[in-house]
C-alpha cells in the first residue's frame, strides 16, 4: 500500500495561527478533513463529487489572512464540508477546483442537460460508464 501523495494541506487557524486540532488535506482524488487529539474523526469527501464551490472571508478573517472554503457536494454522508480559516483561501479554492474537474475528467463525468424548473436551471450529470435505469436517466 502506497502512501497517499497531498497537493495541500493546512489546519483550522485560529487568530491566523494553526493552533487546532483539524487537519485539512488534498490529494488528487480526494479532501480529507481530520478532527480531534485523542478521539479522532476523519471524513474525506471524493472530488468527482464536488458540485460545488464557495468561498466566504469575513473582516475578522481578511485581517488575519484566512477564509472558509465551503465544499458542496453530492456525497451522502458528508454533503457540505466546511474548510474553515485556512491560510490563503483564494489558491486553496482554485486548487480544490482544478483537481475535481481533473477527477470528473478521468471518471469520465460529464454535464449532460439543463432542465429547467421553478428553481432555475439544474445540472445534471452521470458517469457514462454506469448502467442505465428503465427511464435512460
Amino acid at each position: 500500500m502506497e502512501p497517499i501523495e497531498y497537493l495541500w494541506k493546512d489546519r483550522k487557524r485560529f487568530l491566523g495561527m494553526p493552533l487546532s486540532f483539524t487537519r485539512y488535506r488534498l490529494s488528487d482524488d480526494r479532501l480529507f478533513c481530520e478532527t480531534g487529539l485523542l478521539n479522532m474523526k476523519s471524513d474525506e469527501v471524493l472530488l468527482y463529487r464536488v458540485r460545488d464551490l464557495r468561498l466566504t472571508i469575513s473582516l475578522g478573517q481578511r485581517v488575519f489572512g484566512v477564509g472558509t472554503v465551503c465544499v458542496v457536494s453530492s456525497d451522502k454522508s458528508i454533503p457540505h464540508l466546511d474548510l474553515k480559516n485556512v491560510k490563503d483561501p483564494r489558491t486553496v479554492k482554485e486548487l480544490i477546483h482544478q483537481n475535481v474537474e481533473a477527477a470528473k475528467d478521468r471518471r469520465r463525468m460529464r454535464a449532460t442537460e439543463l432542465l429547467g424548473g421553478e428553481d432555475g436551471p439544474v445540472c445534471q450529470e452521470f458517469d457514462e460508464d454506469a448502467d442505465l435505469d428503465e427511464e435512460g436517466i
